[in-house]
């Protein structure tokens, strides 16, 4: 790719891994037939695999949810007693990812903080359109809440942090709430008219073209834009969420929705903070091995979660 403006405002070092990841999956293939998409991708998340730092296990199960069977897998490090429970929803832009292809960020939660994590499979458009991704990540909340006495975190990562964000407006009122939730580069609907929408159109990695491929992809018949399920930040109400924080990438399209979300939860009288990751791109978690910067926000993250699960709120 032309790497233009952003030659100099990137992190040096940054340019390997997104030199890497367009070899793997070049920009280009978003014009591809999902399913060729997919396994570009699947190939691409196996070569970045970093390997399950010792002591973390993990198992599979199944949440039987009505008509459907939701694939989960919970990470537990050995040798301690976890004192909060993460669920975690992985990126992919509602269409890519699963299981595999984030289960190397989970075990690395779950070794950082000693908290159990458990990932979510949540179901992919086209296939199944919204609501379906929502519906199972309101249902495996809800099966976990009821299966552990442990308090719980909201975890995720671009679509990931969009779905963590609506469980978390549509069960503040549950009786196991979550006592806090952290997003990493979230998509959550915010203003495309401004601010970094604007700046970062043309951002390496993720476009404002690809945010709008991705949303009408994910997007049922007469989908109304203004449905907090599809898209948080539309909702009218943000009083009681849970303590969150919010990271994101300076240079990325998606980084305004990380602001606005924080001062919505704030004028609502919550706890919230944002944090833009400066020289960065949309997904630089897997940048964590290769670039120094991405290390240490990967690092900051970690800590975020294990602050939240603690109660401690702050980041």
């Amino acid at each position: 790719m032309t790497r233009g403006k952003y030659e100099l405002r990137l992190d040096p070092d940054l340019w390997a891994y997104i030199d890497a990841v367009n070899a793997w999956y070049p920009p280009e293939i978003i014009g591809l037939p999902i399913d060729k998409q997919r396994a570009v991708y699947d190939r691409m998340s196996r070569a970045f695999h970093q390997g399950r730092p010792p002591g973390v296990t993990a198992s599979d199960s199944l949440i039987a949810a009505a008509g459907r069977d939701i694939p989960v897998r919970r990470y537990q490090l050995g040798g301690t007693a976890a004192k909060a429970l993460v669920v975690y929803y992985h990126g992919g832009g509602f269409i890519l990812g699963g299981l595999e292809s984030h289960d190397d960020i989970c075990a690395e939660i779950c070794a950082g903080t000693g908290f159990d994590v458990l990932s979510v499979d949540y179901r992919l458009a086209p296939e199944h359109v919204h609501p379906a991704a929502f519906d199972d990540a309101v249902t495996a909340f809800e099966w976990v809440a009821a299966a552990t006495d442990l308090p719980l975190v909201l975890c995720g990562e671009s679509a990931g942090g969009n779905l963590a964000a609506a469980v978390a407006q549509a069960t503040r009122r549950h009786a196991r709430a979550a006592i806090g939730q952290v997003l990493i580069y979230p998509e959550l609907g915010g203003d495309e008219s401004t601010g970094s929408y604007v700046e970062h159109a043309d951002a390496p990695l993720l476009s404002l073209h690809d945010v709008a491929f991705y949303r009408d992809v994910r997007s049922a018949k007469r989908q109304s834009l203004d449905d907090p399920t599809f898209q948080p930040l539309r909702d009218t109400d943000f009083s009681g969420l849970p303590p969150t924080v919010i990271v994101t990438a300076e240079c990325d399209p998606l980084s305004s929705d990380g602001e606005a979300y924080r001062d919505r939860i704030l004028a609502a009288g919550g706890k919230a903070w944002w944090h833009e990751e400066p020289k960065l791109v949309h997904s630089f978690l897997r940048a964590r091995t290769t670039a120094p910067a991405a290390a240490e926000a990967f690092a900051r993250f970690v800590a975020a979660v294990a602050a939240m699960g603690k109660g401690e709120w702050s980041y």
